[in-house]
């Protein structure tokens, strides 16, 4: 697998199957992902595994609040500086196979220095009053840049641990539960954002966003394991590297929201489905198409996702912020 020039960050992870009969396949694709996704980030690097099988309780796995553990469920956030391939270990491929939901990042800063390791991801974003007490929170992921300045003027949010913008996107969502909520943060975004989050005390359902360019594609495999990842070509090449086939691959429109999972239910395992969707209006600005958004896309596949953006766009004019409507 080529490691080219990077500048954007990379996303990706899955929900996995409790039916499944073998794990190996599927955590195989979320490694491999994660060596693909160095093509968009070599700052840092991180993944999380979270939950337990909803209905039978959470084992708590290694690690304690300074590696995002979890009170309520097992979760376990490993990050660090360089590339993936220097995060990841054999020792922890036991917990890979049992973790219901798994999420992946690489990161090519933006904001914030990548020297800093409270701005690598995954991020554990505590959560407030309103997201129902100090045990709540996200753990997320984002590829982007947006006007986190604006966000900070517009709404009041607690002091920030690092120096991302990815992190008041988190602190607001942290506090929405229902999709309007979701989408209402969503839409007061400016700039450049594919999300993917999870709430700490739900963590089998999986928030996915795609507002403003950041490519973001879902892929389903014959086995209903759920997948995500920034690029598209990277589930052609898992096909080529693993023993996994996949029945849907689609790349996410901007706009697109998802809750991805599977609800909490009393005795019961399920398959992951998409649980909620909804569309939104998103904001980029005049400074924010840039054919690095499409890092390692084919040509083919980038054609493809610029045929079909629809974002509006914010320029900046006399000092101010004029919204103009694009096709």
């Amino acid at each position: 697998m080529k490691c080219i020039s990077s500048c954007m960050c990379g996303l990706f992870g899955m929900v996995r199957s409790p039916f499944a009969d073998d794990p190996g396949p599927a955590s195989d694709v979320f490694i491999t992902l994660g060596a693909l996704a160095e093509e968009r980030g070599t700052d840092s690097a991180g993944l999380a595994l979270l939950g337990g099988w909803p209905g039978l309780g959470g084992c708590p796995a290694p690690g304690g609040p300074e590696s995002g553990g979890g009170v309520a469920v097992g979760s376990r956030v490993v990050k660090g500086l360089g590339r993936f391939s220097a995060i990841w270990r054999p020792e922890f491929l036991p917990e890979l196979d049992r973790a219901p939901v798994v999420l992946g990042h690489t990161r090519w800063a933006t904001q914030g220095s990548p020297a800093e390791a409270d701005n690598a991801s995954p991020m554990v974003v505590p959560g407030t009053a309103a997201a129902g007490g100090p045990s709540a929170g996200v753990v997320a992921t984002h590829n982007g840049d947006v006007d986190a300045a604006g966000l900070r003027s517009r709404f009041a949010l607690p002091p920030a641990s690092g120096t991302t913008d990815s992190e008041p996107i988190f602190q607001l969502l942290a506090g929405r539960d229902g999709t309007s909520g979701v989408t209402g943060v969503l839409e007061a975004l400016v700039g450049r954002a594919a999300l993917v989050w999870v709430h700490r005390d739900r963590p089998t359902e999986v928030h996915l966003a795609r507002a403003a360019l950041s490519p973001l594609t879902v892929a389903v495999d014959t086995e209903q394991n759920i997948y995500w990842a920034s690029n598209p070509r990277w589930f052609r090449e898992a096909e080529r590297h693993t023993r996994v086939e996949f029945a849907t691959v689609v790349m996410l429109r901007e706009g697109t929201y998802l809750k991805v999972g599977m609800e909490r239910r009393p005795g019961r395992r399920d398959l992951p489905e998409v649980l909620a969707t909804a569309t939104f209006q998103p904001t980029a600005r005049d400074t924010d198409m840039d054919p690095r958004v499409w890092t390692g896309f084919t040509s083919a596949d980038e054609e493809c996702d610029r045929a079909g953006l629809r974002h509006r766009v914010a320029e900046r004019l006399g000092g101010t912020d004029g919204l103009l409507s694009v096709a």
